[in-house]
This record gives C-alpha cells, structure tokens and sequence, in this order.
C-alpha cells in the first residue's frame, strides 16, 4: 500500500518523515513508552489479529502489518475500501510526527492483497510455522509507502 502526503516543501516532507520513523523506533522497543497507549488506541481498529510490525524508510515510509488470519486481511481490505484506513494511518503519523500530516492517497496493488489471500488459501488446515513464513510471503504485507 503507497501512502501520499502533501507537505510544504520537500525539506519539510524529509523531516516529516524522519521523525515518524524515529519515534516508531523508539515507542515499538519499549512497552512502556508514554505513547504505547495512544498508539495502541490509533491502531484498535485493525483488531487483534493485525499487527504492526516495522516502519522503515527507503526512499519512502513503508509499514509493515501482519495479519495472523484470512479475516483479518479481508478486514484491513475493508478498512482501505472505506478510506478508515487511511484516516488511521493519518491519525498515526501524526501522533509519531507530533505535527499536522495529511495522507492524500492510499493505494494497495490489487495483486498484493490476491498474494495474501492465495498464502492463507494454501495454508488452511496445515500447522504454520511463522518464522519461516514472514521472509518468505508477503502476508507480511508492507502496507503503506509513504511520500
């Protein structure tokens, strides 16, 4: 998924974008950082069985979300249809950017989303092992690029 935002200038989208990653690092490796709890609330709506795994920076912002169910994917699917998703993605930026951030689009490859839901169709019924699965498969979706 390619998230878009409009900023100032490209100075102003860089450090937009340095701090999102930045605070990320910092609230994802410590359970007790003071923003876990508005994070975790930005986020609830993707339910439990949709986690966020990585933020990283490219020549973008990409998140990456693992999603432990095929309901859970065909939920974030949803979510994206609606433009929910993009409202949460824009709420969390601005929570880890701690300025105003506006996602002007969200895109999701059609054939990124079709890749998750062949994974879950070949798995039912088969015990999982996940740590052989997440370099593999892109049900560990990057799921949002961001500028």
């Amino acid at each position: 998924m390619d998230a878009e935002i409009e900023g100032l200038s490209v100075d102003d989208v860089i450090q937009r974008e340095d701090k999102i990653v930045s605070q990320w690092r910092e609230v994802s490796a410590n359970e007790q950082h003071e923003l876990c709890e508005k994070v975790d609330e930005i986020l609830r709506p993707l339910g439990f069985e949709t986690s966020l795994l990585v933020i990283r920076r490219a020549n973008s912002i990409a998140l990456y979300f693992l999603c432990m169910t095929l309901l859970a994917v065909t939920s974030l699917r949803d979510l994206w249809r609606s433009r929910q998703l993009r409202d949460i993605v824009q709420s969390f930026f601005i929570l880890l950017a701690d300025t105003d951030v506006y996602v002007k689009k969200l895109t999701w490859p059609l054939s990124d989303y079709e890749r998750c839901l062949q994974f879950f169709s070949s798995c039912q019924g088969k015990l999982t092992i996940w740590s052989e699965i997440i370099p593999q498969h892109s049900c560990v979706t990057r799921v949002v690029e961001l500028f």
